[in-house]
């Protein structure tokens, strides 16, 4: 958990002077006398996480869609093989580097409707295509024709403009005029009837309304009057955002994609080979994503290629890749009046936080949106309105859903209100989007990053990490410049922190040469470089353990520095040896735990500083309970006994560490302490106590040992320096007699 304090109050302020990229790489911090005043505040209690709490905030608050705790590589596992979180076969690597395949392009993009007369051939080639609800839609027919005006509300690229079509083509009304979408609410009265408008049908796709400038009633009454003098009739439709005040809006509710997609492809082709194709696995996993009915129709004119032969079998399984990438490309392509910056800073954070809790994520977005306004307009500042949009609303805009979920927090779990994309794929593709195909925003990225690098909250900062992951997997060379080296050298443990976790979600996702940067680091002068590869290489060293353990060690002698001719006496860098055990004990409790217990024993009489850290690492490890519950079974114990059961290796490797670890004075007081938090635990557990009766005996060889073991048995305190626990005196029957 983390020792931080809480971060400065976030979206009350906006930015300060926009600095440039050189400035961003060589300040971690945002400047500024208000920002200053609270880092100087986190400065004072700014102490190095341990690793092994610093690991489960990673775990804990990681995207579900880069799969943390399902992925082999990810080192820190428990021994028992616990694991987190969910991987559903998402290759993210792949996710992010886009599709790749050519394909032909469909024009997915949005297309404006312009004013004008919609010929009767477009009215009829619709409709085999149109797929409805026959009961809801002879509702809203009924509505129609009584009222001569409707609203339709619903999100864009749902079937709302068809719709609107189809009722008035069920109406029998001809001509039909589609009118432009600029019309303003005080307008739509003037765009209705005259010589030059005569139609007995008009259709208004996305009415442009603001919030000074709603939709009222009065203007749906006046254009009622209009239609009953002319017997004609209005559809309008509008956006899940649109401003409405006193209108009773029809919600439309869209077909399914299944239903969608039958329909065209019986159209296009026919039944047997409708059949044939909806039985392809692309098929099948194109309809589990969250596709909309304009891409559901295009993926049927994709697959009517396929059945001709046209494209190949690997093009029709990427087609949903290239959807999901046009759709990102258009929110950020289309002008501020049909998506404002405001809402386009909520979607990068969202991918930031994906699966995250709403209000954080709402609340970090609005720091963004003053970030980015600063580089698109310094002179203007942002309006964040207090009460602004609906949670469904923001949610409907960004395809993403709500939802109530337990989320792990420094105060244990706690249920909270989160969102998500409905397509786990989403966030990937717009972070690299935004990184690659807007260098514009990268300043005002950089900056929001920084500051979420310096929030108190693990699981914000656990997010800034996991964002430039993926930013790193898409530009390793400006990531790197740009964010994650000047982390690396902060001087803030927190700075570096974020760091270590960025380079290791981004291994993670495979991006390349982290382990060699990772190398040359712990080489490096600069100690707070080598601090982020010594804790890097205790999360994804497990993969090549010999390596990393031979990058330890030689990290390990350079701080043990004699301070006498003769060597016997040596200035040590606690802090920094600290670090380097937390590792050692992130690789023992990993699933290369053998490899790495095997190469511990095999250097452990090397030298003294090599001896010292097998044996801090063991220590550590040994405090280590299962679930980190206080009185839960120790994880090195539960792995001894397993191996001793199974007449494994491992079990003599542990015996002879702790004999090594009893034996050593410079060692013995912190072995007898763990030891004795075993026994506590063994007075709570029956299995725990059958675990430390088989290995007990297993540390007396000698004279000394028995009596050094004897003695703790019969003088170790129970809980808050109680009475020796019963357990105690049972252990003690089963130590060898040794002369």
């Amino acid at each position: 958990m983390s020792t931080g304090e809480p971060g400065p109050r976030q979206g009350a302020a906006g930015p300060r002077q926009q600095p440039s990229d050189k400035e961003a790489a060589d300040s971690p911090q945002e400047t500024g006398p208000e920002v200053t005043e609270a880092e100087d505040k986190q400065e004072e209690r700014d102490q190095p996480q341990d690793a092994w709490s610093a690991r489960r905030d990673l775990v804990d608050h990681s995207p579900k869609a880069m799969g943390v705790g399902d992925n082999a590589r990810f080192g820190g596992s428990l021994v028992a093989r616990d694991q987190h979180g969910v991987s559903g076969g998402l290759v993210a690597g792949d996710v992010i580097m886009g599709s790749k395949t050519e394909i032909y392009h469909f024009g997915i993009s949005a297309t404006s409707h312009g004013s004008g007369e919609v010929p009767p051939s477009t009215l009829d080639r619709l409709a085999p295509f149109f797929v409805t609800d026959e009961s809801i839609f002879e509702s809203l027919l009924a509505r129609l024709r009584a009222e001569r005006v409707i609203v339709l509300s619903g999100p864009h690229f749902t079937g709302r403009r068809t719709a609107a079509l189809m009722l008035l083509r069920r109406l029998g009304v001809s001509p039909v005029r589609s009118l432009v979408r600029d019309t303003t609410p005080a307008q739509l009265v003037q765009q209705l009837g005259g010589s030059q408008h005569s139609a007995k049908g008009y259709v208004l796709c996305d009415l442009t309304t603001r919030r000074d400038q709603p939709l009222r009633e009065p203007h749906l009454l006046a254009a009622r009057d209009q239609l009953t003098e002319e017997d004609a009739y209005l559809v309008i439709t509008v956006g899940p955002t649109a401003a409405l005040e006193d209108i009773s809006a029809v919600e439309w509710k869209p077909p399914s994609p299944a239903d969608v997609l039958r329909r065209h492809l019986l159209e296009l082709t026919g039944e047997a080979t409708t059949d044939r194709l909806l039985a392809l696995p692309a098929v099948s996993a194109f309809l589990g994503r969250d596709h909309q009915l304009r891409e559901v129709a295009f993926f049927a004119r994709h697959l009517k290629r396929y059945a001709d032969g046209e494209v190949t079998e690997e093009a029709v399984g990427t087609f949903s890749l290239f959807t999901l990438e046009s759709q990102v490309q258009e929110w950020f392509d289309e002008n501020e009046e049909l998506i404002p910056l405001r809402d386009k800073a909520f979607l990068i954070a969202l991918a930031a936080f994906d699966g995250g809790p709403y209000a954080l994520t709402a609340e970090l977005s609005d720091l963004l949106y003053a970030f980015l306004q600063d580089t698109a307009n310094s002179a203007l500042q942002p309006q964040v309105p207090v009460f602004g949009t609906h949670i469904g609303k923001r949610l409907q805009l960004a395809r993403a859903t709500g939802y109530p979920e337990e989320e792990n927090t420094e105060w244990g779990p706690v249920t909270q209100s989160k969102a998500a994309f409905l397509d786990n794929r989403v966030s990937l593709v717009l972070l690299r989007e935004v990184w690659t195909g807007h260098p514009s925003a990268r300043p005002a990225l950089v900056q929001w990053l920084q500051r979420l690098a310096g929030d108190g909250r693990p699981l914000v900062r656990t997010r800034a990490a996991s964002t430039v992951a993926v930013l790193a997997y898409a530009d390793l060379p400006s990531t790197m410049a740009l964010i994650i080296e000047p982390w690396a050298a902060s001087h803030l443990f927190r700075h570096r922190l974020v760091a270590v976790n960025a380079l290791t979600l981004a291994h993670l996702l495979e991006a390349p040469n982290i382990p060699s940067i990772l190398d040359s680091w712990c080489e490096s002068e600069d100690p707070a470089m080598r601090w982020v590869a010594i804790r890097a290489y205790g999360l994804i060293g497990a993969e090549r353990p010999e390596q990393t353990l031979a990058a330890l060690r030689s990290a390990v002698h350079k701080e043990y520095k004699p301070v006498d001719e003769d060597g016997d006496e040596e200035d040590i860098d606690e802090l920094m040896v600290k670090q380097l055990a937390q590792s050692v004990e992130l690789l023992l409790l990993s699933p290369a735990g053998e490899r790495v217990l095997a190469e511990l024993l095999h250097r452990l009489d090397q030298d003294r500083a090599v001896h010292d850290l097998a044996l801090r690492g063991f220590l550590s490890a040994c405090a280590r309970r299962k679930e980190d519950a206080r009185d839960g079974r120790p994880l090195i114990l539960d792995w001894y006994a397993t191996s001793a059961a199974d007449g494994g290796p491992a079990a003599g490797g542990i015996a002879r560490l702790w004999r090594s670890a009893l034996d050593d004075r410079r060692h013995t007081r912190a072995a007898l302490e763990e030891l004795a938090g075993w026994i506590r635990a063994a007075d709570h557990d029956p299995a725990t106590e059958r675990a430390l009766a088989g290995l007990l005996p297993a540390l007396v060889a000698t004279g000394p040992e028995h009596q050094r073991l004897s003695h703790l048995l019969r003088t170790v305190r129970g809980e808050d320096g109680a009475a020796p626990p019963p357990v105690a005196a049972r252990l003690l029957t089963v130590l060898p007699h040794r002369r």
